[in-house]
């Protein structure tokens, strides 16, 4: 999942080098911490958050078909 999303994030920002994901494990979940330069979290947010979620939904979907439970935030 980590790899995705790291994928994704970079190929959406402008600064891709400044791209970072952190995985946390919690009590039932996994939650990846995605981390982008100032400049790009408007990026990655997208107009209204539809970006985020889409990016959201697509990690959930994925990590779903392996039996996982996965989560992102999007660190400021």
């Amino acid at each position: 999942m980590k790899e995705l999303l790291l994928y994704v994030a970079k190929n959406l920002v402008s600064d891709p080098d400044a791209v970072t994901v952190t995985e946390v494990e919690e009590e039932n979940q996994t939650v990846l911490e995605l981390r982008v330069a100032s400049a790009d979290v408007g990026k990655v947010i997208g107009r209204h958050g539809r970006v985020a979620h889409e990016i959201r939904t697509l990690i959930r979907s994925t990590a779903q078909r392996s039996g996982k439970k996965v989560s992102v935030e999007i660190i400021d």
